[in-house]
Parts: C-alpha cells; sequence; structure tokens
C-alpha cells in the first residue's frame, strides 16, 4: 500500500524550501528522504537540515526551533554534537539547491518568513504539517532510537505541547497530512 504522506509531496522542482513538521515520531524525517529520492530522480541534488541538528541537547527544541530563521539569515549553522554535548561542525547552507528542513519546531512564523527570504524575493516555500495518533507516534520514535530516547520520551512532548500551543504550526501549513495507519 502507497503511503499517503509521500502522495502529498510537492513536485521537484516546484519549491526552494521545503519545510516538514511534526510531533517526535509522525514520520518527517522519512518524508524528508522521499522528497530527496524524488528529487534526485529529477537530477535534483536538494540540501537536507534536520532540526535536531540545531537541539542543544534533550531540553532544547525551543531553542532549535528559535535559531532556526537565523541560520537560514545566516545560510549556515554548526551542528550539534549528541555524544560530545556541544555545537561542533560548521554546515554552510545555499541558495542555490532546493533546501528541505526537517524537524519538531521547524514551522514557525519566525521560520517561515526567513524561508521567503532564503533565496531571494521569489523564493516558493512549501510547508507541510504531519499528523499521527500519539500511541503510534511513540512506538515509532522508541523503535527508531530504542533506548536511547525512552527515557527522555514524556519531557520532550511536553516540550512539544509547550511550544505547538505557542506556534500552532498547523495553522501555517500549506498541506496537513495524516502519516498514521
Amino acid at each position: 500500500m502507497t503511503d499517503p504522506s509521500a502522495r502529498s509531496l510537492p513536485a521537484p522542482g516546484s519549491f526552494d524550501v521545503l519545510i516538514i513538521d511534526g510531533r517526535s515520531g509522525s514520520g518527517k524525517t522519512v518524508l524528508a528522504e522521499r522528497a530527496i529520492a524524488r528529487a534526485q530522480l529529477a537530477e535534483q541534488d536538494p540540501q537536507l537540515l534536520h532540526v535536531e541538528d540545531l537541539y542543544p541537547g534533550w531540553d532544547g527544541l525551543d531553542a532549535g526551533s528559535r535559531a532556526l530563521a537565523g541560520v537560514l539569515a545566516r545560510r549556515g549553522y554548526r551542528r550539534y554534537d549528541w555524544i560530545a554535548g556541544e555545537f561542533g561542525e560548521q554546515i554552510a547552507i545555499g541558495p542555490e539547491l532546493p533546501l528541505i528542513i526537517e524537524g519538531c519546531g521547524a514551522l514557525t512564523a519566525e521560520t517561515l518568513a526567513a524561508a521567503r527570504t532564503f533565496a531571494g524575493p521569489a523564493t516558493r516555500v512549501t510547508t507541510l504539517w504531519l499528523e499521527c495518533p500519539a500511541a503510534e507516534r511513540r512506538a515509532r520514535a522508541l523503535a527508531r532510537d530504542g533506548d536511547t530516547y525512552a527515557p527522555h520520551w514524556r519531557r520532550w512532548a511536553a516540550q512539544e505541547e509547550t511550544l505547538y500551543a505557542r506556534t500552532r504550526p498547523w495553522l501555517l501549513a500549506d498541506r496537513i497530512i495524516a502519516s498514521g495507519r
């Protein structure tokens, strides 16, 4: 059976920036990987920015989300090293290639404004919000990250509640996609 979220992806070449947001385990990374694969079939090589590279640790959802607009303005960031517990490698992003941004906290009014200017005044931005039942999201996230994520699930979910109550990304999304069964 075909995943309905994959059918909701914008066509390669129809966006300069694609923003994919949703709660942990909703399928953002998988959908971003599918968008990259489709773009590569169309002979494009998009850049990928995981918002988790901006979180300063397990209590950093809000900080990482807030940092994203500045990353777009500066066209670069230092990637967070989850093992070392500090920011390290410098990553450059540029407007010459499509940019796919995925992660919890990716879609805010500030990020959307920054994305619209990232590649110039005619920048085409497409935004997606993924919906998935909580039990399925939790099962997916724990299957993906296992013991690494299990002790942090509740506190991360609490951060999501706080952030999403403030930013309400589903209201900014071009499309809301049901990614659950």
